[in-house]
């Protein structure tokens, strides 16, 4: 019996696949966001490349440690069960250390290159990530992605950490503004695959409270979502190009929500996730733009 070799293209290639590098990109584009406000205008280029670096390896780390630590729940699942750790090719410990070292090096390069408030608000980031949602929520509550979600609205407030060495209250908006954003973002997902988290017996809200309750939901708080992202000019952080960039992005994300609960069954929840992508990064893109305007 010939004994299969393993190529290193394919072992590069899974090892990035733990980062989930899909879901980082939408993270770095809310860090950018940060940033820009924080500077009133465009920021330093070499303090950008080492949020967006470091932001990069940290959130790849959490990740790589979620597959570690689902490992199971992933091998359960239809859309999980190839991924590097669940499908066998590389060693749950292994997937383990390269999350620990990646966050190592994030902390570092922050430390060192931007400032100690952004490597802890990191760091807190991925703690929330790993302890809140994936250990203690996720196989135990429905509201798991509305508390543990926490996690991914800090790239913003660490993008603004780094370039004031603080915490105000802008930065706490738009920690704000993904937070509501992710529970609406998550169940229109968790709506296409409720049979997948049912056979893994994790209690997402369509598998506990059914399909119509997770719609009823989603309309709410895209609802709150919105008139939170307009509530955020009186700050007077962001102008009127934000207020009316978020103003049109915001009916579209009420109208999918509105579509979604009249349509049977998850008819329109597709439809509804992907625009829900599309917005967070184009809001983003909204006050990155007002930023620069209005300097």
């Amino acid at each position: 019996m010939i004994a299969q070799t393993v190529q290193p293209r394919s072992v590069v290639r899974d090892y990035v696949a733990l980062t989930k590098p899909r879901i980082i990109s939408l993270l770095l584009v809310t860090a950018l966001g940060g940033m820009f406000l924080a500077s009133g205008g465009s920021p330093d280029v070499r303090l950008v490349l080492t949020v967006l670096g470091a932001g990069s390896l940290a959130a790849g780390g959490a990740h790589a440690m979620n597959h570690f630590l689902d490992r199971d729940i992933d091998s359960a699942m239809r859309r999980t069960r190839n991924r590097p750790v669940a499908g066998g090719r590389i060693a749950p410990r292994d997937a383990l250390l390269f999350g620990i070292a990646l966050n190592a090096v994030a902390f570092a390069l922050l430390i060192t290159l931007a400032n100690p408030l952004s490597a802890l608000l990191t760091m807190a980031a991925t703690l929330v990530y790993v302890f809140v949602y994936t250990l203690g929520l996720k196989r135990r509550t429905p509201q798991n992605i509305v508390i543990g979600g926490a996690a991914g609205a800090f790239p913003p407030m660490i993008g603004w950490a780094a370039v004031t060495g603080s915490v105000d209250l802008p930065a706490l908006y738009l920690f704000a503004i993904i937070f509501f954003w992710t529970p609406p973002h998550f169940w229109a997902l968790a709506l296409m695959i409720k049979d997948d988290y049912a056979e893994a017996r994790i209690p997402m809200l369509p598998v506990v409270t059914g399909v119509e309750e997770t719609k009823r939901q989603i309309l709410l708080y895209s609802l709150l979502l919105v008139v939170l992202t307009l509530l955020f000019v009186l700050t007077g952080a962001v102008g009127w190009v934000y207020l009316g960039g978020a103003a049109a992005l915001g009916v579209l994300l009420v109208y999918e929500a509105i579509q979604l609960r009249q349509r049977p069954g998850i008819e329109g929840a597709k439809s509804a996730y992907l625009y829900s992508l599309l917005y967070l990064a184009l809001l983003f893109a909204v006050v990155v733009a007002d930023s620069v305007v209005s300097a």
